[in-house]
Protein backbone atom coordinates (compact mmCIF):
# COMPACT_ATOMS: atom_id res chain seq x y z
CA UNK A 1 0.00 0.00 0.00
CA UNK A 2 3.01 2.38 1.07
CA UNK A 3 4.47 1.60 -2.53
CA UNK A 4 1.26 2.55 -4.63
CA UNK A 5 0.69 5.65 -2.88
CA UNK A 6 4.67 6.79 -3.14
CA UNK A 7 4.35 5.67 -7.00
CA UNK A 8 0.98 8.09 -7.27
CA UNK A 9 2.53 10.78 -5.73
CA UNK A 10 5.47 10.40 -8.05
CA UNK A 11 3.43 10.42 -10.76
CA UNK A 12 1.62 13.41 -9.81
CA UNK A 13 5.32 15.62 -9.36
CA UNK A 14 6.22 14.24 -13.12
CA UNK A 15 2.94 15.43 -15.04
CA UNK A 16 2.72 18.53 -13.57
CA UNK A 17 5.34 20.08 -15.18
CA UNK A 18 4.25 19.33 -18.41
CA UNK A 19 0.64 20.71 -17.30
CA UNK A 20 2.29 23.84 -16.28
CA UNK A 21 4.06 24.42 -19.49
CA UNK A 22 0.93 23.82 -21.62
CA UNK A 23 -1.33 26.17 -21.57
CA UNK A 24 -4.07 24.02 -23.38
CA UNK A 25 -4.02 21.58 -20.95
CA UNK A 26 -4.01 24.45 -17.62
CA UNK A 27 -6.40 25.86 -19.42
CA UNK A 28 -9.07 23.16 -19.16
CA UNK A 29 -8.79 23.26 -15.60
CA UNK A 30 -10.58 26.97 -15.38
CA UNK A 31 -14.29 26.71 -16.22
CA UNK A 32 -15.83 29.23 -18.50
CA UNK A 33 -12.06 30.42 -20.42
CA UNK A 34 -11.95 27.41 -23.11
CA UNK A 35 -13.10 28.76 -26.46
CA UNK A 36 -12.24 26.58 -29.47
CA UNK A 37 -11.37 27.87 -32.79
CA UNK A 38 -14.37 29.16 -35.31
CA UNK A 39 -15.58 26.50 -38.00
CA UNK A 40 -14.04 26.39 -41.19
CA UNK A 41 -16.90 26.36 -43.65
CA UNK A 42 -17.10 24.72 -47.09
CA UNK A 43 -17.69 28.15 -48.93
CA UNK A 44 -15.93 31.35 -50.56
CA UNK A 45 -16.53 33.85 -47.76
CA UNK A 46 -18.74 34.60 -44.49
CA UNK A 47 -18.91 36.47 -41.49
CA UNK A 48 -20.94 36.35 -37.99
CA UNK A 49 -21.81 39.28 -36.03
CA UNK A 50 -24.30 40.45 -33.17
CA UNK A 51 -27.14 41.76 -34.37
CA UNK A 52 -27.38 44.54 -31.18
CA UNK A 53 -23.42 45.51 -30.97
CA UNK A 54 -22.05 45.11 -34.68
CA UNK A 55 -19.45 43.16 -33.38
CA UNK A 56 -18.29 40.02 -35.38
CA UNK A 57 -17.31 36.55 -33.85
CA UNK A 58 -15.76 35.07 -36.86
CA UNK A 59 -15.57 35.62 -40.36
CA UNK A 60 -13.64 34.60 -43.91
CA UNK A 61 -13.06 36.63 -46.69
CA UNK A 62 -15.50 38.69 -45.82
CA UNK A 63 -14.27 42.04 -47.74
CA UNK A 64 -13.89 39.95 -50.33
CA UNK A 65 -16.06 41.30 -53.43
CA UNK A 66 -18.38 38.50 -54.85
CA UNK A 67 -21.52 38.47 -56.57
CA UNK A 68 -24.24 38.51 -54.07
CA UNK A 69 -27.33 36.91 -56.51
CA UNK A 70 -30.62 36.86 -55.16
CA UNK A 71 -29.63 38.60 -52.10
CA UNK A 72 -29.55 41.60 -53.56
CA UNK A 73 -32.94 41.93 -53.22
CA UNK A 74 -32.62 42.62 -49.49
CA UNK A 75 -31.25 45.84 -50.69
CA UNK A 76 -34.44 46.23 -53.13
CA UNK A 77 -36.81 45.84 -50.13
CA UNK A 78 -34.86 48.04 -48.22
CA UNK A 79 -34.81 51.07 -50.11
CA UNK A 80 -38.82 50.33 -50.46
CA UNK A 81 -39.58 50.11 -47.11
CA UNK A 82 -37.40 52.92 -46.25
CA UNK A 83 -39.25 54.90 -48.81
CA UNK A 84 -42.79 53.89 -47.50
CA UNK A 85 -41.33 55.32 -44.08
CA UNK A 86 -40.64 58.11 -45.05
CA UNK A 87 -43.67 58.70 -46.43
CA UNK A 88 -43.02 58.90 -49.95
CA UNK A 89 -45.43 55.71 -51.05
CA UNK A 90 -47.78 53.43 -49.37
CA UNK A 91 -47.58 50.02 -48.99
CA UNK A 92 -51.33 49.64 -50.36
CA UNK A 93 -50.35 51.78 -53.35
CA UNK A 94 -51.36 50.07 -56.87
CA UNK A 95 -48.29 49.39 -58.99
CA UNK A 96 -49.10 48.27 -62.97
CA UNK A 97 -46.44 45.65 -64.60
CA UNK A 98 -44.75 46.68 -67.17
CA UNK A 99 -43.76 44.73 -69.90
CA UNK A 100 -40.29 44.96 -68.81
CA UNK A 101 -40.93 44.05 -65.68
CA UNK A 102 -43.41 40.86 -66.80
CA UNK A 103 -40.03 39.48 -69.43
CA UNK A 104 -37.59 39.80 -66.50
CA UNK A 105 -35.70 36.26 -66.81
CA UNK A 106 -34.73 34.11 -63.83
CA UNK A 107 -37.11 33.35 -60.46
CA UNK A 108 -40.57 34.97 -60.96
CA UNK A 109 -43.49 35.76 -58.87
CA UNK A 110 -45.34 34.99 -61.79
CA UNK A 111 -46.92 38.56 -62.37
CA UNK A 112 -48.99 39.52 -65.45
CA UNK A 113 -47.77 42.27 -67.63
CA UNK A 114 -50.82 45.20 -67.26
CA UNK A 115 -51.94 43.93 -64.08
CA UNK A 116 -52.20 46.12 -61.20
CA UNK A 117 -50.33 44.89 -57.13
CA UNK A 118 -49.66 46.37 -54.13
CA UNK A 119 -46.62 46.88 -53.08
CA UNK A 120 -47.05 45.32 -50.24
CA UNK A 121 -47.71 42.46 -52.48
CA UNK A 122 -44.44 43.08 -54.73
CA UNK A 123 -42.76 43.08 -51.35
CA UNK A 124 -43.82 39.43 -50.79
CA UNK A 125 -42.88 38.39 -54.15
CA UNK A 126 -39.63 39.96 -53.53
CA UNK A 127 -38.69 38.37 -50.35
CA UNK A 128 -40.44 35.42 -50.55
CA UNK A 129 -40.82 33.81 -54.07
CA UNK A 130 -37.29 36.01 -55.31
CA UNK A 131 -39.15 36.99 -58.26
CA UNK A 132 -37.00 39.02 -60.81
CA UNK A 133 -39.90 40.00 -61.98
CA UNK A 134 -41.04 41.76 -59.06
CA UNK A 135 -38.33 43.15 -58.09
CA UNK A 136 -38.35 45.19 -61.74
CA UNK A 137 -41.91 46.01 -61.25
CA UNK A 138 -41.45 47.35 -57.37
CA UNK A 139 -37.94 49.34 -58.93
CA UNK A 140 -40.09 51.03 -61.49
CA UNK A 141 -42.86 52.17 -59.58
CA UNK A 142 -40.75 53.73 -56.74
CA UNK A 143 -38.33 55.28 -59.01
CA UNK A 144 -39.60 55.56 -62.43
CA UNK A 145 -37.16 52.79 -63.83
CA UNK A 146 -34.88 50.29 -62.80
CA UNK A 147 -31.80 52.74 -63.35
CA UNK A 148 -32.93 55.49 -61.65
CA UNK A 149 -33.92 52.76 -58.58
CA UNK A 150 -30.00 51.46 -58.86
CA UNK A 151 -29.01 54.74 -58.48
CA UNK A 152 -30.85 54.88 -55.07
CA UNK A 153 -29.60 51.81 -54.15
CA UNK A 154 -26.08 52.50 -54.25
CA UNK A 155 -26.41 55.67 -52.62
CA UNK A 156 -28.16 53.81 -49.42
CA UNK A 157 -25.18 51.48 -49.78
CA UNK A 158 -23.18 54.05 -49.10
CA UNK A 159 -24.59 55.78 -46.46
CA UNK A 160 -24.67 52.28 -44.83
CA UNK A 161 -20.57 51.90 -45.26
CA UNK A 162 -21.31 49.10 -47.53
CA UNK A 163 -17.64 50.02 -49.25
CA UNK A 164 -16.77 46.80 -51.43
CA UNK A 165 -21.27 47.14 -52.49
CA UNK A 166 -21.95 48.00 -56.41
CA UNK A 167 -25.28 47.41 -57.86
CA UNK A 168 -26.39 47.25 -61.50
CA UNK A 169 -29.66 45.59 -61.22
CA UNK A 170 -32.58 45.29 -58.29
CA UNK A 171 -32.61 41.88 -58.86
CA UNK A 172 -28.93 40.34 -58.78
CA UNK A 173 -28.66 38.94 -61.96
CA UNK A 174 -25.13 38.49 -62.81
CA UNK A 175 -23.14 41.24 -64.52
CA UNK A 176 -19.45 42.14 -63.74
CA UNK A 177 -20.14 45.22 -62.35
CA UNK A 178 -22.37 43.83 -59.52
CA UNK A 179 -21.06 42.69 -56.68
CA UNK A 180 -20.73 43.26 -52.77
CA UNK A 181 -19.54 40.93 -49.47
CA UNK A 182 -20.16 39.07 -46.50
CA UNK A 183 -19.60 42.19 -44.07
CA UNK A 184 -21.13 44.49 -46.18
CA UNK A 185 -24.41 42.18 -46.35
CA UNK A 186 -24.28 41.91 -42.83
CA UNK A 187 -24.93 45.37 -42.45
CA UNK A 188 -27.67 45.69 -44.73
CA UNK A 189 -29.21 43.04 -42.70
CA UNK A 190 -28.44 44.78 -39.06
CA UNK A 191 -29.98 48.01 -41.24
CA UNK A 192 -33.29 46.08 -42.12
CA UNK A 193 -33.68 44.79 -38.88
CA UNK A 194 -33.61 48.10 -36.96
CA UNK A 195 -36.23 49.20 -39.35
CA UNK A 196 -38.62 47.69 -37.07
CA UNK A 197 -40.89 44.02 -36.76
CA UNK A 198 -43.17 46.08 -39.49
CA UNK A 199 -40.91 45.78 -42.10
CA UNK A 200 -38.49 42.79 -40.90
CA UNK A 201 -42.43 40.67 -40.68
CA UNK A 202 -41.87 39.11 -44.05
CA UNK A 203 -38.80 37.50 -43.51
CA UNK A 204 -39.97 35.27 -41.66
CA UNK A 205 -42.91 33.99 -43.80
CA UNK A 206 -43.01 30.36 -45.28
CA UNK A 207 -44.99 31.08 -48.49
CA UNK A 208 -46.99 33.54 -50.48
CA UNK A 209 -49.45 32.15 -53.25
CA UNK A 210 -49.90 34.61 -56.52
CA UNK A 211 -52.14 34.04 -59.76
CA UNK A 212 -52.53 30.74 -58.45
CA UNK A 213 -49.07 29.21 -58.03
CA UNK A 214 -47.96 29.05 -54.32
CA UNK A 215 -44.46 29.24 -53.75
CA UNK A 216 -42.25 28.17 -50.46
CA UNK A 217 -39.62 30.63 -49.00
CA UNK A 218 -36.12 28.94 -50.14
CA UNK A 219 -34.70 29.96 -46.53
CA UNK A 220 -34.98 26.05 -44.93
CA UNK A 221 -33.85 27.32 -41.54
CA UNK A 222 -37.47 28.77 -41.37
CA UNK A 223 -38.98 24.81 -41.20
CA UNK A 224 -36.14 23.35 -39.51
CA UNK A 225 -35.58 26.14 -36.19
CA UNK A 226 -38.10 28.24 -35.06
CA UNK A 227 -35.24 30.53 -33.88
CA UNK A 228 -34.46 31.63 -37.31
CA UNK A 229 -36.47 34.39 -38.71
CA UNK A 230 -34.89 35.38 -42.17
CA UNK A 231 -33.34 36.46 -44.01
CA UNK A 232 -32.75 35.53 -47.97
CA UNK A 233 -31.33 32.87 -49.77
CA UNK A 234 -29.51 33.21 -53.54
CA UNK A 235 -28.33 31.47 -56.23
CA UNK A 236 -26.58 31.71 -60.04
CA UNK A 237 -23.75 29.59 -61.43
CA UNK A 238 -21.10 32.35 -60.61
CA UNK A 239 -22.00 33.09 -57.09
CA UNK A 240 -22.98 29.40 -56.00
CA UNK A 241 -25.05 29.33 -52.75
CA UNK A 242 -25.42 32.19 -50.64
CA UNK A 243 -27.79 33.07 -47.51
CA UNK A 244 -28.07 35.28 -44.86
CA UNK A 245 -29.29 34.47 -42.08
CA UNK A 246 -30.80 35.72 -38.27
CA UNK A 247 -31.49 33.80 -35.28
CA UNK A 248 -32.83 35.10 -32.13
CA UNK A 249 -32.53 33.15 -29.17
CA UNK A 250 -32.51 34.04 -25.25
CA UNK A 251 -32.87 37.83 -25.79
CA UNK A 252 -30.00 37.89 -28.16
CA UNK A 253 -29.66 37.87 -32.39
CA UNK A 254 -26.94 36.89 -34.24
CA UNK A 255 -26.43 37.52 -38.00
CA UNK A 256 -24.48 34.91 -40.27
CA UNK A 257 -23.72 35.36 -43.92
CA UNK A 258 -22.06 32.98 -45.97
CA UNK A 259 -21.22 33.66 -50.07
CA UNK A 260 -20.22 30.50 -52.01
CA UNK A 261 -21.57 27.20 -51.06
CA UNK A 262 -21.88 24.55 -52.54
CA UNK A 263 -25.14 23.72 -52.63
CA UNK A 264 -29.01 24.73 -51.12
CA UNK A 265 -27.57 22.34 -47.96
CA UNK A 266 -24.29 23.08 -47.55
CA UNK A 267 -25.15 26.80 -46.93
CA UNK A 268 -27.89 25.58 -44.58
CA UNK A 269 -25.91 23.47 -42.61
CA UNK A 270 -22.65 26.19 -42.78
CA UNK A 271 -25.15 28.15 -41.32
CA UNK A 272 -26.41 26.13 -38.65
CA UNK A 273 -22.34 25.68 -37.61
CA UNK A 274 -21.87 29.66 -37.49
CA UNK A 275 -24.85 30.34 -35.41
CA UNK A 276 -24.45 27.38 -33.21
CA UNK A 277 -20.71 28.56 -32.61
CA UNK A 278 -21.84 32.00 -31.65
CA UNK A 279 -24.52 31.45 -29.16
CA UNK A 280 -22.62 28.63 -27.43
CA UNK A 281 -19.32 30.29 -27.26
CA UNK A 282 -20.13 33.87 -26.90
CA UNK A 283 -22.23 36.47 -24.99
CA UNK A 284 -23.39 40.21 -25.37
CA UNK A 285 -23.66 42.24 -22.03
CA UNK A 286 -24.40 45.72 -20.75
CA UNK A 287 -21.96 46.75 -18.62
CA UNK A 288 -23.02 50.70 -18.42
CA UNK A 289 -26.00 52.10 -19.23
CA UNK A 290 -26.29 55.16 -21.28
CA UNK A 291 -27.60 58.19 -18.68
CA UNK A 292 -26.39 56.69 -16.23
CA UNK A 293 -24.08 58.80 -13.95
CA UNK A 294 -20.22 57.05 -13.48
CA UNK A 295 -19.22 60.19 -11.86
CA UNK A 296 -18.99 63.99 -10.38
CA UNK A 297 -16.44 66.14 -11.99
CA UNK A 298 -15.25 69.06 -10.58
CA UNK A 299 -16.89 72.11 -12.75
CA UNK A 300 -14.80 75.51 -12.73
CA UNK A 301 -16.45 78.83 -13.12
CA UNK A 302 -19.53 77.09 -12.71
CA UNK A 303 -22.48 77.86 -10.89
CA UNK A 304 -22.71 74.57 -9.11
CA UNK A 305 -19.24 72.82 -8.52
CA UNK A 306 -20.08 69.67 -9.89
CA UNK A 307 -20.92 68.05 -13.09
CA UNK A 308 -22.83 64.52 -13.47
CA UNK A 309 -20.69 62.79 -16.08
CA UNK A 310 -21.85 59.59 -18.07
CA UNK A 311 -22.60 57.63 -21.21
CA UNK A 312 -24.43 58.75 -24.34
CA UNK A 313 -24.92 54.87 -24.94
CA UNK A 314 -25.36 51.72 -23.76
CA UNK A 315 -21.76 49.87 -22.95
CA UNK A 316 -22.36 46.83 -24.75
CA UNK A 317 -20.13 44.13 -25.37
CA UNK A 318 -19.76 41.21 -27.43
CA UNK A 319 -17.30 38.69 -25.99
CA UNK A 320 -16.34 35.08 -25.33
CA UNK A 321 -17.88 33.58 -22.80
CA UNK A 322 -15.97 34.15 -19.61
CA UNK A 323 -17.13 32.74 -15.93
CA UNK A 324 -13.43 34.55 -14.66
CA UNK A 325 -13.59 37.76 -16.26
CA UNK A 326 -13.61 40.47 -13.79
CA UNK A 327 -14.31 44.03 -15.47
CA UNK A 328 -12.89 47.00 -14.12
CA UNK A 329 -13.74 50.51 -15.52
CA UNK A 330 -11.45 53.46 -15.79
CA UNK A 331 -12.71 56.99 -16.53
CA UNK A 332 -10.52 60.18 -17.64
CA UNK A 333 -11.57 63.14 -17.76
CA UNK A 334 -9.87 65.77 -20.31
CA UNK A 335 -8.34 68.24 -18.35
CA UNK A 336 -10.59 71.04 -15.73
CA UNK A 337 -13.70 71.28 -16.90
CA UNK A 338 -14.88 74.65 -17.50
CA UNK A 339 -18.39 76.41 -18.09
CA UNK A 340 -20.62 76.80 -19.51
CA UNK A 341 -20.65 72.88 -20.81
CA UNK A 342 -24.06 71.60 -22.34
CA UNK A 343 -25.11 68.24 -21.80
CA UNK A 344 -23.73 66.02 -24.50
CA UNK A 345 -20.53 67.54 -24.56
CA UNK A 346 -17.60 65.09 -24.73
CA UNK A 347 -15.55 65.43 -21.56
CA UNK A 348 -13.27 62.45 -21.35
CA UNK A 349 -13.32 58.73 -21.94
CA UNK A 350 -14.20 55.52 -20.19
CA UNK A 351 -12.37 52.36 -20.81
CA UNK A 352 -13.58 48.84 -20.04
CA UNK A 353 -10.43 45.67 -18.75
CA UNK A 354 -10.35 42.43 -17.97
CA UNK A 355 -7.30 42.82 -16.22
CA UNK A 356 -4.76 44.79 -18.44
CA UNK A 357 -6.94 43.16 -21.51
CA UNK A 358 -9.19 46.24 -22.88
CA UNK A 359 -12.50 45.27 -24.20
CA UNK A 360 -13.92 48.53 -24.72
CA UNK A 361 -14.22 51.85 -25.06
CA UNK A 362 -16.24 54.98 -25.44
CA UNK A 363 -16.61 58.60 -24.81
CA UNK A 364 -17.65 60.07 -21.71
CA UNK A 365 -20.12 63.20 -21.78
CA UNK A 366 -21.84 65.91 -19.74
CA UNK A 367 -25.15 64.61 -18.46
CA UNK A 368 -26.44 68.12 -17.98
CA UNK A 369 -26.08 71.27 -18.76
CA UNK A 370 -22.80 73.33 -16.79
CA UNK A 371 -23.77 76.81 -16.31
CA UNK A 372 -21.12 79.65 -15.59
CA UNK A 373 -21.11 80.85 -12.12
CA UNK A 374 -21.29 84.89 -10.95
CA UNK A 375 -18.46 87.08 -11.89
CA UNK A 376 -16.49 86.51 -8.98
CA UNK A 377 -16.89 82.60 -9.16
CA UNK A 378 -15.48 83.03 -12.50
CA UNK A 379 -12.62 85.30 -11.61
CA UNK A 380 -11.98 83.51 -8.56
CA UNK A 381 -11.17 79.85 -10.62
CA UNK A 382 -9.97 81.75 -13.06
CA UNK A 383 -6.86 82.92 -11.06
CA UNK A 384 -6.63 79.54 -9.72
CA UNK A 385 -6.63 77.87 -13.09
CA UNK A 386 -3.98 80.26 -13.92
CA UNK A 387 -1.97 79.11 -10.89
CA UNK A 388 -2.42 75.34 -11.01
CA UNK A 389 -1.22 75.66 -14.60
CA UNK A 390 1.70 77.88 -14.88
CA UNK A 391 2.77 77.27 -11.44
CA UNK A 392 2.26 73.79 -10.40
CA UNK A 393 1.71 72.15 -14.16
CA UNK A 394 -1.39 70.36 -13.38
CA UNK A 395 -3.65 69.50 -15.77
CA UNK A 396 -0.82 68.57 -18.37
CA UNK A 397 -1.91 64.33 -18.60
CA UNK A 398 -6.00 63.57 -18.39
CA UNK A 399 -7.27 63.13 -14.74
CA UNK A 400 -8.90 59.70 -13.54
CA UNK A 401 -12.41 60.34 -12.50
Amino acid sequence: MKYLLSLLVLTMFCLMPVVLANPALAETHSPGTMIPAPPKLGAKAWILIDAATGSVITSHNSEMRLPPASLTKMMTAYVTTGEIKAGNLKADDSSTVSENAWRTGGSRMFLDPGSSVSVHDLLSGVIIDSGNDASVALAEHVAGSEAAFVGMMNSTASVLGMGNTHFMNSTGLPDPEHYSSARDMALLARAIISQGANSYALYSKKHFSWNGIRQANRNLLLWRDASFDGLKTGHTEAAGYCMVASSHRAGRRLISVIFGASSAHKRTAETEKLMGYGFRFFDTQTYKKAGEILTWSALWKGKERLIAVGLLDDLTLTLPKNENREVETRLKIDGPLEAPISAGTIVGKLDLYDAEQKLGSLPLIALEDGEPGVWWIRWWDSMHLFFYRTVLGWFDEPAIA
